[in-house]
């Protein structure tokens, strides 16, 4: 059984910085490409951040400068780490991996920065 495992979240004021973390065990299988998604209060999911391979790293604009995806040392791992960050980064927020050909996602985890 796959199971993503996340963490790094918590509240913080704007300005502030939090890393997350996410790593997947229980397959065989090596992501090559690694996603970040964050759903804020009445909105729907959307992409944050990507990486494929060791350093293709891919960013929206809201969150460009400002926020950085990299890989981690252990198997279908990855962080992101958030600085400079916004009352309207407030969200969940959800690593998704695709592995054997299905995706799996992580629990959620929350972000809160308050002004």
């Amino acid at each position: 059984q796959v199971q993503l495992v996340e963490s790094g979240g918590g509240s913080v004021q704007a300005g502030g910085s939090l890393r997350l973390s996410c790593e997947a065990s229980g397959s065989l299988y090596n992501a090559n490409v690694i996603y970040w998604f964050r759903q804020a209060p009445g909105k729907s999911r959307g992409l944050v951040a990507s990486i494929i391979g060791e350093d293709g790293a891919g960013y929206i604009e809201a969150v460009s400068g400002r926020f950085t995806i990299s890989r981690g040392h252990a198997k279908n791992s990855v962080y992101l780490q958030m600085n400079s960050l916004k009352p309207e980064d407030t969200a969940i927020y959800y690593c998704k991996l695709p592995l054997g050909g299905r995706d799996y996602w992580g629990q959620g985890i929350r972000v809160t920065v308050s002004s």
